[in-house]
C-alpha cells in the first residue's frame, strides 16, 4: 500500500446472541533533526498531528452497542486521530502516541498502521515506541477488527471503514512526524467528580478495603494533563479521564465522537481556531480514557439521561467539564524532564501461569481459553443494555432460550471460568476461525516522568488501580505518575478484579480471560516494568497472524444511484427560507448519492458558507457540532436517495448573507463513482 499522503493540517455460530454479548520494538536512530546538536541539547523535539478516520457513514452497522439495528446515516461530526511524536534529543529515543475517536483500536489497525509506518520511515516507527488508543465512542461505523465477534452485528469487514481508519491514523503520524521542532512538555493533575458515575457499584464494593479507600466515591476522579509546547508556542494537550464515552445512545444512527470529541473540538476549534480542512498545522487536543470500565457519562444511571435528558446535549455538557478541568491544570503545569522510552511484548493471556504474589489467596492459578458469560448478554444496563431476560449478575444461563443457540462449553473449561455462567467459548471457536483474541500486546511507555501502561481491553478502576500499584513500585515512582492507558493496541473486553468478577456482572461476565485476568495482567506489566527500569530488552513474543484475508461480510456495496425525477444530483429538493433569525435552524435537502461511493475522508459533505467581498467562504462543514448531515433512501429499486443538512444557527453567528452546499458523489449502472456538487439559493441571518 502506498505511505499516506500527508495534510498539514490536519465458525457456524449464534450470529445474534454473539453480537450482543461482545459489543458492549526496536527503537529506530533518531532522525538528522534530533541528532542535530544531541551530544550538547537536553529537552525534547516534539511534533503533533492530526487526520480524519471517519468511515462509511451511511447503512454500516455502528460499533460498540452490539445492535444490529443500529446502522450509519450521517454524520454530526467527524471522528479524528490525535498523534504526538516526542524525541529525547539527548539519547535520540523517540515514541509515538495516539489516541483516535474509536470504540476501540483492533489488533486489525495496529497492524496496517505499523505496516503503512514501515512502508514510510523503515525502522523509526516500531512494535515498542508506538501506543495506539481509542476514546472509546459507540457513536462510529464498525466492521474493522479481525475478529468475529466484533464485527457479526456489523455484518462483516467493512473495507472502506478500515481503509478511512488506517489511513488517517497513519496519516496523523506522519503529520507529527514532520511537525517536530524543539519543545518542552509540562505535566498537571488535578479531580472532577461530575462527569463520571460508577456503573456497577455492587460489584466495585465486593473490593478490599485498601482498593475502596482510594475512591471514596466509587469514581476514580484523576485527570492528568500533559502540555505540549514548541518554542514558547503552545502546540496542544493530551487529558486523561476516566469515563466512558457514552452520553450518546444506540437509538443514535449519526457519526459522532460524543463526548470526549466535544472536548477535543471545542478546544481545538473554539478556543484555539483550528479549522480542520486548512492546510496549516495547530492545536491538537487529545482527551483519551484510562480505567473507565465501570465508570459512565450518564450520572442518573439511565442511557441519555444525566445531566439532561437530551443525548447530545449530555454529550455537550459532559465534554464541557472535562474541557474546563484539563484547561485548567494545563494551565498549572509544571515543566517535566526524564527521557522518553518503551516496551511491548505480546502474551497468550489464555494461557498465562499466574504467580502466588499476584492472587488473592496466594496460591498458584491458570488464566482460561476466552469464554463470554451469561450477564454479558445483559449489557450494561446504564449505558447500553442488550437481550432482554438477561440480567446482569447471572450465573446459571436461562435454558430455554438458550437451548437453540448456545455452543457447550466443556466441563473443565466451564469449572476454570467459575462462577461465569458459561455461554460461548470464543477461545476454543478461535482454533477455528479468529472470534477472540488470544495473543494480546502488553506496553509500558514513557514519556517524560509519566509512565503509560496500555492496555488492550476496558479496566475497571479498582483493576486500574492494582496495575498502576504494581508497576510503580517496580519502576520505584510515584503512584500519578502511572495511567492506565485503556483501549490501547488491541481490544479484548472487560478486566475486573477477582472479586468483582465473582458477582458476575456484565463487566465481570465480560472477563474474558477468568478469574485470575487482572492478576495476569499485574504479573505481565510487571516483568515489563522491570525490563523499562533496568534498560534491557524484552522478549516481543509471538505476533499474531495477520487475519485479513479470512474477513468476509453479508454487507450489499452501492448498486447504482439515481436522481429523483426532474432533478439532477446536488439539485435541491427543499430550499431554505429566506431568512434566519440567531437560534434559528435551517433545514435544506439535496438529491444525493450513496455515501459509500466516497467516505470523504479529509473532506467534507456539507458546506455552510457566507458570501464576504463577492467571494463565498466556507464557515462550517460536517466537522462541526452545529451542523448535521443525513442520508435517506428514497427509493431502494430505483436508486435514489436524499440528503438533509441542517445548521442550528448558533447565538454569535455573524449576520450576513449565507448559502448551504452539498458535496456528493453518484454511482452509474455501469459502475463509474462521479462526484457532483449542489448550493442552494442565498438567505441571510440577521
Amino acid at each position: 500500500m502506498p505511505p499516506p499522503t500527508v495534510r498539514r493540517s490536519r465458525r457456524r455460530l449464534p450470529v445474534a446472541l454473539l453480537a450482543a454479548a461482545l459489543g458492549a520494538v526496536t527503537l529506530g536512530a533518531p532522525s538528522p533533526a534530533s541528532a542535530s546538536g544531541a551530544a550538547e541539547d537536553t529537552g525534547y523535539l516534539v511534533g503533533r498531528g492530526i487526520a480524519d478516520v471517519t468511515g462509511e457513514a451511511a447503512e454500516t452497522g455502528m460499533m460498540g452497542y452490539s445492535s444490529f439495528d443500529q446502522k450509519t446515516s450521517g454524520i454530526h461530526q467527524r471522528q479524528r486521530s490525535r498523534a504526538f511524536v516526542v524525541v529525547d534529543r539527548a539519547s535520540g529515543k523517540r515514541v509515538v502516541y495516539v489516541n483516535a475517536d474509536l470504540a476501540m483500536i483492533f489488533q486489525s489497525v495496529r497492524q496496517g498502521v505499523m505496516a503503512q509506518l514501515k512502508e514510510r520511515y523503515g525502522s523509526l516507527y516500531g512494535e515498542d515506541n508506538v501506543l495506539l488508543s481509542a476514546t472509546h465512542t459507540h457513536s462510529g461505523p464498525g466492521g474493522y477488527s479481525h475478529n468475529v465477534a466484533y464485527n457479526l452485528s456489523v455484518l462483516g469487514f467493512q473495507k472502506e471503514t478500515y481503509r478511512a481508519i488506517v489511513d488517517g491514523i497513519a496519516e496523523s503520524v506522519a503529520e507529527a512526524h514532520e511537525d517536530l521542532k524543539p519543545g518542552t512538555m509540562s505535566l498537571g493533575t488535578g479531580t472532577l467528580t461530575n462527569a463520571s458515575v460508577n456503573r456497577s457499584r455492587e460489584a466495585f464494593d465486593r473490593n478490599p478495603a485498601a482498593d475502596r479507600a482510594a475512591f471514596p466515591d466509587g469514581i476514580d476522579p484523576a485527570m492528568t494533563v500533559l502540555r505540549f509546547k514548541q518554542g514558547e508556542k503552545d502546540a496542544g494537550a493530551i487529558s486523561w479521564f476516566a469515563t466512558h464515552n457514552t452520553s450518546i445512545t444506540n437509538k443514535n444512527t449519526l457519526i459522532s465522537p460524543d463526548n470526549k470529541g466535544y472536548a477535543s473540538y471545542a478546544w481545538e476549534h473554539d478556543h484555539e481556531g483550528v479549522r480542520y480542512l486548512d492546510d496549516t498545522p495547530g492545536f491538537v487536543a487529545a482527551f483519551p480514557n484510562t480505567n473507565a470500565g465501570d465508570m459512565s457519562p450518564n450520572l442518573n444511571l439511565k442511557p441519555g439521561s444525566g445531566p439532561t435528558e437530551d443525548e447530545f446535549e449530555n454529550a455537550r455538557i459532559i465534554g464541557e467539564r472535562q474541557l474546563d478541568k484539563a484547561r485548567e491544570i494545563y494551565d498549572d503545569a509544571r515543566p517535566v524532564a526524564g527521557g522518553v522510552d518503551s516496551r511491548l511484548t505480546y502474551v497468550d493471556m489464555e494461557n498465562v501461569t499466574v504467580r502466588p504474589e499476584y492472587t488473592p489467596d496466594g496460591k498458584e492459578h491458570r488464566t482460561c481459553p476466552a469464554v463470554v458469560g451469561a450477564s454479558t448478554l445483559a449489557g450494561s444496563v446504564e449505558d447500553g443494555p442488550a437481550i432482554p431476560l438477561f440480567e446482569e449478575g447471572m450465573r446459571t444461563p436461562i435454558a430455554p432460550i438458550l437451548e437453540a443457540l448456545r455452543v457447550d462449553t466443556p466441563s473443565w473449561l466451564a469449572t476454570c471460568q467459575y462462577p461465569k455462567a458459561s455461554l460461548i467459548p470464543t477461545g476454543l471457536l478461535s482454533n477455528v476461525h479468529p472470534v477472540t483474541p488470544k495473543r494480546l500486546p502488553l506496553q509500558i511507555m514513557k514519556i517524560g516522568e509519566l509512565h503509560l501502561v496500555a492496555a488492550p481491553g476496558e479496566f475497571t478502576i479498582a483493576s486500574g488501580l492494582r496495575v498502576r500499584r504494581t508497576v510503580a513500585e517496580q519502576l520505584g515512582v510515584p503512584l500519578n505518575r502511572v495511567l492506565l492507558q485503556g483501549y490501547a493496541n488491541a481490544y479484548s473486553q472487560y478486566v475486573t478484579t477477582p472479586e468483582e468478577y465473582d458477582t458476575q456482572n456484565y463487566e465481570g461476565g465480560s472477563t474474558l480471560y477468568g478469574r485470575y485476568t487482572l492478576p495476569a495482567y499485574q504479573q505481565e506489566y510487571a516483568r515489563i516494568a522491570e525490563s523499562l527500569r533496568a534498560g534491557t530488552a524484552l522478549e516481543r513474543g509471538a505476533l499474531p497472524a495477520d487475519e485479513s484475508g479470512r474477513q468476509f461480510t453479508f454487507q450489499t456495496g452501492v448498486v447504482y444511484d439515481n436522481p429523483p425525477s426532474g432533478k439532477a444530483f446536488g439539485g435541491v429538493l427543499k430550499a431554505p427560507e429566506s431568512s434566519y433569525a440567531r437560534g434559528s435552524t435551517a433545514t435544506v435537502e439535496f438529491a444525493t448519492g450513496h455515501p459509500k461511493n466516497n467516505v470523504r475522508r479529509g473532506s467534507t459533505f456539507l458546506e455552510v458558507q457566507r458570501l464576504e467581498n463577492g467571494t463565498w467562504k466556507r464557515v462550517l462543514d460536517d466537522g462541526d457540532w452545529e451542523t448535521t448531515y443525513r442520508w435517506t433512501r428514497l427509493n431502494g429499486l430505483t436508486g435514489t436517495s436524499k440528503a438533509t443538512i441542517t445548521w442550528k444557527i448558533a447565538a454569535d453567528t455573524a449576520p450576513g448573507t449565507y448559502r448551504i452546499v452539498h458535496h456528493g458523489d453518484a454511482k452509474n449502472l455501469f459502475g463509474k463513482i462521479t462526484p457532483f456538487t449542489g448550493a442552494t439559493g442565498t438567505f441571510t441571518v440577521e
